[in-house]
C-alpha cells in the first residue's frame, strides 16, 4: 500500500482495557483526581493520541501548540475526557491487532516514553514533549498492521515488529516505515511541528536538513527499549549503540544506560502491570 493511501485510511487505535476501566471509574467519582487522570491517560498511547488530536484541532485555536496530556487537560476539561474514555471502552472488544502483541507493545511504548523524558532532561529539552513523543512514537506500526495486515504479515515472520532492524526492513519492503506513518498522522492532526519532525526522523535523525534534537532522543530511547526487549548482552549493546546520534547530543552509551528508569522485572511473564 502506498503511504498516501495508508494515511487516508480510517482506524481506531486500541486502548489498554484496564486503563480505560480505571479512567472511567475515576471520572465517575464526585471529585475526580486530576493527577490520577493525567497519569492514567499518560500510560496509554491511544488515549494520549486522541487527546492531543482534539486539543490541537483548529476549533481551540491552539493548533500545533499542545505538547502533552497535562496541557490538553488544562484546555479541554473532564467532559471531553469522559466522551473519549467511553468511546474507547465501547471499542475494547475490537482491540486485537493482527501481528502485534498489544501487551508487549503497550509496555514497550511506556518504557520509551520514560526513557525519552529522562534523556530530554539530561540534554535540556522539553520533557513533556519528549514523553509524549516516546509514548506515541510507534503508533505508525499499529496503523500499518491495521491498515494492511496481509502485506505486513510476511515481514513480521522475517523481522518482528519491535526488532532493532524493523525500520530498515519496512523501508526495504514498502519504501517507508512506521516513523513516516506516525508523523503523517501527527501532521494531519496538527500536532506541534517539533513532535511531527521527531516522529518522522526518529529512525534517521540526520536526514533532516535542520537536525531535530528530539528525534535523536527518541532514537536513543527506542534503541534502549528494543535492545532490552531483545535481551541483548553488554557486548551486543556496545555494538548496536547509535554512537553518531549520541555524539551530537553529547550522550555516550553509559550515560544512556544510566538514565534507564525502568523496572524491567515488569516485563517478565505474568507480571505486567498493564
Amino acid at each position: 500500500m502506498e503511504l498516501k493511501a495508508l494515511l487516508a485510511s480510517q482506524f481506531v487505535l486500541p486502548s489498554i482495557p484496564r486503563v480505560v476501566a480505571l479512567l472511567l471509574s475515576e471520572l465517575e467519582r464526585d471529585e475526580p483526581d486530576l493527577k490520577k487522570i493525567t497519569q492514567l491517560i499518560s500510560t496509554d498511547p491511544a488515549l494520549t493520541t486522541r487527546l492531543l488530536q482534539l486539543s490541537n484541532s483548529e476549533f481551540y485555536k491552539l493548533s500545533g501548540k499542545i505538547n502533552s496530556v497535562t496541557e490538553s487537560l488544562a484546555l479541554l476539561g473532564l467532559s471531553h475526557v469522559w466522551v473519549m474514555a467511553a468511546a474507547a471502552a465501547s471499542s475494547v472488544s475490537f482491540r486485537a491487532v493482527p501481528g502485534i502483541n498489544l501487551q508487549q507493545f503497550w509496555g514497550y511504548s511506556l518504557n520509551v516514553a520514560k526513557l525519552s523524558r529522562s534523556l530530554a532532561g539530561v540534554v535540556r529539552l522539553n520533557q513533556q514533549a519528549a514523553f509524549t513523543c516516546g509514548l506515541i512514537h510507534a503508533v505508525g506500526e499499529l496503523a500499518m498492521h491495521m491498515g494492511m495486515p496481509e502485506e505486513v504479515a510476511a515481514l513480521d515472520r522475517e523481522v518482528p515488529p519491535l526488532d532493532l532492524r524493523r525500520a530498515r526492513a519496512e523501508f526495504r519492503h514498502f519504501g517507508y516505515c512506521y516513523a513516516q506513518v506516525g508523523a503523517g498522522f501527527a501532521s494531519q492532526w496538527h500536532f506541534p511541528q517539533p513532535i511531527v519532525e521527531a516522529l518522522e526522523y526518529q529512525y534517521a535523525p540526520f536526514e533532516h536538513k535542520a537536525y531535530e534534537p528530539l528525534a535523536g532522543v527518541i532514537h536513543l530511547a527506542s534503541w534502549r527499549a528494543r535492545a532490552k526487549e531483545a535481551g541483548l548482552s553488554d557486548k551486543d549493546l556496545a555494538v548496536t549503540f547509535p554512537g553518531s546520534v549520541g555524539e551530537v547530543l553529547g550522550l555516550d552509551i553509559d550515560m544512556v544506560l544510566q538514565q534507564d528508569p525502568i523496572d524491567w522485572t515488569l516485563q517478565a511473564p505474568g507480571r505486567s502491570m498493564l
